[in-house]
């Protein structure tokens, strides 16, 4: 059975080409497909055969994708690239198309700038809905990428002690495995009202959370890292606030891989409050990935 592609969403910015090239990479390592998928809701049947270009409805559309395979053929001349057009809305045929792919990666402009609330929009609803793994990529701002092997570099995951958190630590694992990096699995923990003096943080309270986290991190890290022998792996609990903890980890990191529930109450928020510091703050990509 053929392994689904990695799927990326263009609309002719920075953004998503940053967005494709990083997402060939990927595909390149882990030997898969890429399917570059611009949606348009207005796009027209396909021109005559002998049309001129400036007839095309289509025109800007098609020039979006082809422009994105230019740029990652040149980088990847064997890998099999697929070019979509789609007439619908880009958030539902994005979501339609998760359901056939490996992951899905858009472009994201993270709060640099006043528009970002709104431009992101469709990223961040897809990235809360979709069955798959979302990665969101910011044009690149110069960053020189760590050698694999230091200490800097890799991929950081941010883990949760609640729930089933499987499918992310498997993603993380997986990534790493496939790019030859270390893992570092990180886990913030809030300290709870008791653990305050007058004076400041009680060392002894602060210890023992500590250390009751970090045994519960080591069980959960345990199997994956049996099936993962290859990838180095180190996990620490830093507390505090959890977003803060992930964001400072991957500092320097290649991916931030996070997690968002798949099932949440109707009126919250489909990306909780650390995903969505880690989406809007993190100068790598970030995977967002769901689990139960």
């Amino acid at each position: 059975m053929e392994s689904a592609p990695i799927t990326v969403g263009l609309d002719g910015s920075a953004e998503s080409l940053a967005a494709a090239l990083w997402a060939a990479d990927e595909a390149e390592r882990r030997g898969l497909g890429l399917r570059l998928l611009h949606a348009w809701v207005l796009l027209a049947g396909e021109p005559a055969t002998g049309l001129p270009p400036d007839k095309d409805q289509n025109y800007w559309a098609k020039r979006i994708v082809r422009a994105a395979a230019t740029a990652v053929y040149e980088r990847h001349h064997d890998l099999s690239v697929t070019e979509d057009l789609v007439a619908e809305e880009p958030e539902a045929a994005l979501l339609n198309a998760a359901v056939s792919s490996t992951m899905i990666v858009l472009g994201s402009r993270g709060l640099e700038r006043l528009e970002s609330f709104f431009l992101g929009d469709i990223s961040l609803q897809v990235a809360g809905r979709a069955a798959q793994p979302v990665v969101l990529v910011r044009a690149p701002a110069g960053r020189a990428r760590p050698l694999a092997g230091t200490d800097e570099g890799g991929v950081v995951v941010g883990a949760s002690l609640h729930g089933r958190y499987d499918s992310v630590l498997g993603f993380a694992f997986e990534t790493a495995a496939a790019r030859g990096v270390p893992l570092r699995v990180v886990h913030g923990c809030p300290l709870p009202v008791q653990a305050y003096a007058p004076w400041g943080v009680d060392p002894e309270v602060a210890g023992e959370i500590s250390k009751e986290a970090s045994e519960k991190l080591s069980r959960a890290v345990q199997p994956w890292s049996e099936r993962n022998p290859g990838v180095m792996t180190t996990s620490t609990v830093r507390l505090g606030s959890p977003a803060r903890a992930v964001l400072g980890a991957a500092e320097d990191a290649d991916l931030l891989v996070i997690g968002r529930r798949k099932h949440h109450p109707p009126v919250a928020p489909r990306l909780g409050n650390i995903a969505q510091a880690c989406v809007h703050h993190a100068r790598c990509p970030v995977a967002v990935v769901p689990h139960d």
